[in-house]
């Protein structure tokens, strides 16, 4: 019996909200550490930056004996799973190449990395078609103001006209400058919360680490389309609790 796959989107239309690396940090987590069979769709056109990634990541083990040993030990220990795919596709292609994937696996997780704009009738269809959306948010108004403008949006032409299979949309504290967060996070959460949307009870700080990717240095790493994040960057990322409620929420 095959499981039933969840569509899910980190999705904002304000750029640089941190949706692109939660995709790949999320779903690198499910599949190389808590074991769930994941793919990704890469549909931002024209940047592609999680296809881009991967190509880089694939070339960097291709040509350092140190990354090439870490995926082949990696492959080992997982029992000889694979990465997971990584699509290039656009918002008129993408539930085509998830239909096709599904059809050659059996997934748990679809995540999908689509473009802001709400001005295209094929990201429409495509934002209908999705499971869950979580939509990154910091403590800015403009980017405050711009993601739920857009969330109002989904909600209003997409989930009430009934014909979507949206569950769920979630708000998630992302870039929160230090540990905690402060009064002005309570402020804007009890805005959100007469707009009725929920929001996420773990939130990511702001740190460089989830800047770092494979490097000729071999310094831990944080963000791979190939590899977990390291263990010892993962404290007081939040990475990993947002990763189990993720799974509490969409399962």
């Amino acid at each position: 019996m095959k499981k039933e796959t969840k569509y899910v989107a980190f999705s904002t239309q304000k750029g640089g909200a941190g949706k692109t690396t939660l995709t790949v940090l999320v779903a690198s987590y499910l599949h190389y550490v808590k074991g769930y069979e994941v793919a990704v769709i890469d549909c931002d056109f024209p940047q592609h930056s999680i296809f881009e990634m991967r190509e880089r990541d694939f070339k960097m083990v291709e040509s350092d004996e140190y990354y090439k040993g870490m995926l082949y030990e990696q492959f080992t220990r997982m029992g000889g799973r694979k990465a997971y795919p990584v699509v290039e596709s656009d918002t008129k292609d993408a539930l085509n190449d998830a239909e096709d994937l599904a059809q050659d696996g059996d997934y748990d997780f679809i995540f999908f990395d689509l473009p802001g704009t709400l001005n295209n009738q094929d990201l429409v269809i495509t934002l209908a078609s999705m499971d869950y959306i979580v939509a990154p948010i910091a403590a800015d108004r403009l980017v405050l103001e711009s993601t739920l403008d857009y969330l109002i949006a989904v909600r209003d032409n997409i989930v009430n006209t009934g014909k979507s299979n949206i569950k769920g949309m979630y708000l998630l504290w992302n870039l929160v400058d230090g540990r905690e967060k402060s009064e002005l996070y309570e402020v804007y959460e009890g805005v959100i919360g007469e707009l009725g949307f929920p929001i996420l009870k773990t939130f990511v700080p702001d740190s460089k680490r989830f800047r770092r990717e494979q490097s000729l240095s071999h310094k831990a790493l944080f963000r791979s389309t190939l590899f977990p994040a390291d263990k010892s960057l993962i404290k007081g990322s939040n990475l990993d609790v947002l990763t189990e409620e993720l799974i509490e929420l969409l399962k």
